[in-house]
């Protein structure tokens, strides 16, 4: 081997830009390009003169492998390549890829031709691309991570929604369903397995048309609802089927401050709320055993009469009953047939009492009537019909005959009193001037009853 190359490839690989070097089978440099300095910091001469080049040269993670390559460069009759890492002259790293090939000589191989190109650049862009790809694996293992936490987080809401007694409907801006849970399919009488979403509001409200007894009413209250920012009222709709749907809407706020997204609508059945507050409200109005307004209804029902009438400049009727003869019929038969008496009495009277007059039990066999905007000439029709009602009654106990007769006392506000305390005590002081004079009777009260009664 000769210490260097053709005279004309040696022209050709001073004026090259990458490196051209001539190794012998002993890893000896005998020739190396100038551009060496460029792509390394060394001149050729310190490169040619060093002992240990790959010392010299090569990243020290690098040299094992690229010693190992010479190994196999020296060895083997084929090219190769590879791509190391050199330690520049300033101490900084330079990537470049290295090509070598066999030199022959007289039959056997003489020595190794290596070539050097800078690809710094290129190893950047590659590191910046690998950087790129884990960012976005990252990014998209977050996504990834994010999508099931929300699936997870939406299958457990719904779940939740689902197992409520509300139903929950969301609207958005468009008036589509986005979402809504099975119990409100269920009050709305719809499959819970068909999808609403991206169903319109529209459609909604004439597929359910039918269910709803005012159905122009409960779409005026949509369209109010709909129209305001606010949380809506509470609006109870009456269905067709006897059912009471109570509903409450508000908007729901975006992350805009000041823009909504949308609409939610709750939806309860109240159907048997609805019945167990009558109910309550029956057993604290009504007399349990006659069914009939008791003592408290009374009272609430002659102050708001006194009310009507005075702003009215009309007058209020009372006519105070007590049955005659029912303690005794009480004490020898016994309470079953006292309840018989009173349940019979409110039965027939109450057969006689007209819409617009109000029947009361006020406490053991003392009953009462309120007549609104009423003369007392009519008063007196009515307790006439009232007397004649009850008397017509025949009761047996026991195979004994028991009769029954009321008194009544009629008084009129305000002719007769100035307010209802007063009312109530002329009714009374009526009443018990029938009593006086004979029972199975009925007097209009009259002032000279408070004398008689040292008053």
């Amino acid at each position: 081997m000769t210490d260097c190359p053709e005279p004309t490839f040696r022209a050709i690989a001073e004026s090259a830009h990458g490196v051209e070097a001539w190794f012998d089978l002993s890893g000896r440099l005998h020739w190396v390009s100038p551009s060496i300095e460029r792509v390394s910091g060394y001149t050729p001469g310190e490169c040619i003169a060093e002992n240990d080049l790959v010392a010299l040269l090569i990243y020290h993670k690098d040299r094992n492998y690229v010693l190992d390559l010479a190994q196999r460069a020296a060895t083997e009759a084929s090219p190769g390549s590879a791509e190391v890492r050199f330690k520049r002259k300033d101490g900084s790293l330079i990537w470049v890829a290295v090509f070598w090939r066999p030199l022959a000589g007289e039959g056997a191989i003489s020595g190794v031709r290596v070539s050097a190109i800078e690809i710094q650049s290129r190893k950047e862009a590659e590191m910046q691309l690998l950087n790129t790809v884990a960012e976005l694996r990252r990014v998209r293992a977050l996504q990834d991570h994010f999508l099931t936490r929300s699936n997870e987080e939406r299958a457990r809401l719904e779940a939740l929604l689902n197992v409520m007694k509300v139903g929950v409907l969301f609207m958005d801006n468009d008036r589509r369903v986005l979402f809504c849970n099975k119990p409100f399919q269920r009050i709305w009488g719809m499959n819970e397995s068909d999808s609403l979403t991206g169903v319109r509001e529209a459609i909604l409200l004439e597929c359910t048309a039918a269910l709803r007894s005012d159905d122009e009413v409960y779409r005026h209250h949509i369209r109010r609802v709909t129209a305001s920012e606010r949380i809506s009222d509470p609006n109870e709709c009456e269905f067709t089927d006897g059912r009471v749907i109570r509903d409450i809407s508000a908007p729901v706020p975006g992350p805009v401050a000041g823009r909504f997204i949308g609409r939610v609508w709750i939806y309860e059945d109240v159907t048997e709320e609805k019945r167990i507050r009558a109910r309550l409200i029956e057993l604290a109005e009504r007399d349990p055993l006659t069914g009939l307004y008791n003592r408290r209804r009374f009272i609430e029902e002659l102050d708001r009469m006194i009310a009507d009438a005075t702003r009215k400049h009309s007058q209020v009727g009372l006519i105070a009953l007590d049955l005659d003869g029912f303690k005794p019929v009480n004490d020898r038969f016994g309470h079953q047939a006292g309840d018989l008496v009173l349940t019979t009495v409110a039965r027939e009277v109450g057969a006689v009492v007209r819409r617009n007059e109000i029947f009361f039990r006020i406490g053991g066999d003392e009953f009462a009537i309120l007549a609104p905007d009423v003369e007392e000439e009519s008063l007196v029709k009515l307790a006439r019909r009232v007397c004649t009602r009850i008397s017509h009654l025949h009761f047996e106990f026991g195979g004994r005959e028991a009769l029954i007769t009321a008194s009544i006392g009629i008084a009129v506000y305000p002719h007769h009193a100035g307010n209802a305390l007063e009312l109530i005590s002329r009714g009374d002081r009526a009443m018990y001037g029938a009593k006086a004079e004979g029972k199975n009777t009925w007097r209009v009260f009259d002032p000279s009853m408070l004398y008689a009664a040292g008053l």
